[in-house]
């Protein structure tokens, strides 16, 4: 959560909904540009990374394996991989080949996005170096669109750098694109948590209901409002909060309960809202990584009280930097966010704190440059799709590995996770084949040190199934920069050690 103070704002409300009133500085004196843009590192867009040495926009491969050299951009936009003759599947992906042969078939390429909108779909980098798990060149053709906005907005008469014209026209774009009441940008996901417990109200006293296997910030934002977080065990197939244990855990202090999206899938959220219902509860939705995901007709963000958005580079619509968003169907709960972000002010009366606020404000060159590449998003969101719907149909069934549940109903393709039961064997042997995954939670949150004392005095069966995914969860490259000669080495890998270890 963003915190730095603004000593002096250019003329408006600083809110970018309306002119505002009240003094303020000379242009320039504050750009406070600490709000998310997070691009100053260098001007070079990810000229190759070290294993566990971010790009130059921060992308960590943490992949414990050898350095990933620079890596190309791929065939020229417009030029698709050649198909083999072979049989499609109901993926739209070609026939594997079989084990240990010549490299097979290729996928059939993914949508185009509109012009300007970014990369065509899985025209990224050639094969012969690893297959990396974050794209080092993520950004690679918006560089120069990037470049211009920066100049742009530095060189702008108006000097408004934070909450203007373009962060309202982005949040008004997503507000139309979901059919919510409100959206919010804010400075990261993890502040969007924030500000939605806060805006329903909990605070001292209230217990929220949170998953045991997850990010940190599921029980931090909790924290932060003085409420204490409970740790639900997770379902073994879905790795999202199990309704059933979440109900048991219920006390009279629960004030909330917070389901988060993991990984590839959305948490039930039919049976979340009807126990929040049921039992008088707010319901938050940590959809933080599910930006495109729908679930019975209604988008990932829109089944509570509020959900939320991530923004940081390696969530699929990434920026380079940090930023999110707040979503809701309620206006009230968007009033309420939408002050709680820039110090409690209203947006009308600049210089009046209505409330107790945050400094959680975003920024105008990422909001542009968001405004810039969400015509693509789709087209990305559905080649990542592909690549998880090849995934499943070939490694679905091998011993020792589970794969995602299919379908495509309340899926998101952040990233694609197996359980393995020789988990840190198949990582090793990935990785001495060229393939970059990653463990994203090595322990559950109530195993680490930072909330085991939270965890301490808790009643119940504990968290097996959490524990468990812990131990056996392995991601694989799923991004839409891979191309399809890359995905059927990473399908092949995994078969080969599958195979040839448990067969």
């Amino acid at each position: 959560m963003t915190t730095t103070s603004t000593h002096g704002l250019p003329a408006g409300n600083g809110d970018g909904r309306g002119p505002g009133t009240g003094a303020d500085t000379a242009p320039g004196v504050d750009t406070d540009l600490s709000t998310g843009t997070g691009s100053g590192a260098s001007t070079d867009f990810g000229t190759g990374t070290g294993s566990g040495t971010g790009t130059d926009f921060g992308t960590e491969t943490d992949s414990g394996t050898g350095a990933v050299t620079a890596l190309g951009i791929g065939p020229a936009p417009g030029t698709d991989p050649a198909v083999v003759p072979g049989a499609a599947t109901d993926s739209g992906f070609r026939a594997a080949p079989e084990l240990h042969t010549a490299p097979g078939p290729r996928i059939a390429p993914g949508p185009r996005t509109a012009p300007g909108s970014g990369p065509v779909p899985g025209t990224g980098p050639t094969t012969g170096d690893r297959v990396p798990f974050f794209p080092p060149d993520l950004f690679h053709e918006d560089r120069d669109t990037l470049l211009r906005l920066l100049h742009e907005i530095g060189t702008g008469a108006e000097q408004k750098f934070i909450l203007g014209d373009r962060t309202r026209r982005f949040e008004e774009a997503l507000r139309d694109r979901l059919g919510a009441a409100d959206v919010v940008a804010c400075s990261s996901g993890t502040s969007a948590l924030h500000l939605i417990l806060t805006a329903l109200g909990v605070g001292p006293g209230d217990e929220v209901v949170v998953p045991a296997l997850g990010c940190a910030p599921l029980a931090a934002a909790v924290l932060h409002t003085g409420a204490v977080p409970v740790f639900g065990d997770v379902d073994p197939r879905t790795l999202t909060l199990d309704p059933e244990d979440a109900r048991a855990r219920v006390t009279p202090r629960t004030k909330a309960l917070m389901p988060a999206h993991m990984f590839s899938v959305m948490a039930d959220m039919p049976r979340f809202t009807a126990l929040a219902a049921a039992e008088g509860l707010r319901l938050v939705e940590d959809s933080a990584v599910a930006q495109g995901a729908v679930l019975d007709g209604t988008p990932a963000g829109l089944w509570g009280d509020a959900g939320l958005y991530s923004f940081v580079q390696v969530k699929s619509f990434g920026m380079p930097g940090e930023g999110g968003a707040v979503v809701t169907r309620d206006e009230e709960t968007g009033r309420r966010v939408r002050m709680l972000r820039n110090h409690g002010q209203d947006g009308v009366h600049r210089g009046l704190h209505h409330v107790i606020g945050v400094n959680s404000r975003f920024d105008e060159i990422q909001a542009a440059f968001q405004l810039h590449r969400l015509p693509g998003l789709d087209a990305r969101l559905e080649r990542r799709a592909r690549i998880a719907a090849h995934y499943t149909e070939h490694l679905t069934g091998l011993p020792g590995v589970t794969t995602p549940p299919p379908g495509t109903d309340g899926r998101c393709y952040y990233v694609y996770t197996l359980l393995a039961d020789d988990r840190d064997a198949l990582r090793d042997h990935l990785s001495a084949e060229g393939v970059d995954t990653h463990v994203y939670y090595p322990k559950t949150l109530p195993d680490q040190a930072a909330f085991a004392p939270v965890a301490a005095g808790a009643s119940g069966p504990g968290w097996p199934h959490a524990r468990d995914a812990a131990r056996r969860q392995l991601s694989l490259p799923v991004h839409h920069r891979l191309t399809d000669t890359q995905v059927e080495r990473v399908t092949e890998a995994v078969r080969a050690h599958a195979l040839r270890t448990r067969g």
